[in-house]
């Protein structure tokens, strides 16, 4: 999906912002605790119609790693986008929480930015 600021598309622009936003020890400790409770929320939302009303607490999962994270990135020296709507903070969300954060862990970009952020001095 192409947006006139995105002409790129939506993962290919968050990637590119990523590690701007993502360089302060506290707030990568945090993406690492929220990111998996995000996802088992996302599953368990997924599973409502199998496992019943108890699928709903993803809900309540999802709602608070997105919580902790916004208060990880007011941690970060550089802001994220603001929102465009409803939509775009879904999206982004499913996006950073399924395929931006993983690829950042995995890519060792996470790895570099956890070394330069741990010899910063404490603010």
């Amino acid at each position: 999906m192409t947006h006139p600021d995105r002409p790129m598309g939506l993962l290919a622009w968050q990637w590119s912002l990523y590690p701007d936003g993502h360089r302060d020890a506290g707030n990568l400790v945090l993406h690492l605790v929220t990111v998996p409770i995000f996802m088992a929320g996302t599953v368990a939302l997924a599973a409502t119609p199998i496992v019943g009303p108890l699928g709903l607490l993803g809900l309540g999962a999802m709602g608070l790693a997105m919580a902790v994270q916004g208060r990880g990135h007011r941690r970060e020296a550089t802001a994220p986008m603001p929102f465009r709507g409803p939509f775009d903070v879904a999206a982004r969300f499913f996006v950073e929480q399924w395929i931006t954060f993983p690829r950042y862990l995995l890519s060792g970009e996470l790895a570099r930015s956890w070394r330069v952020a741990r010899r910063r001095p404490l603010a």
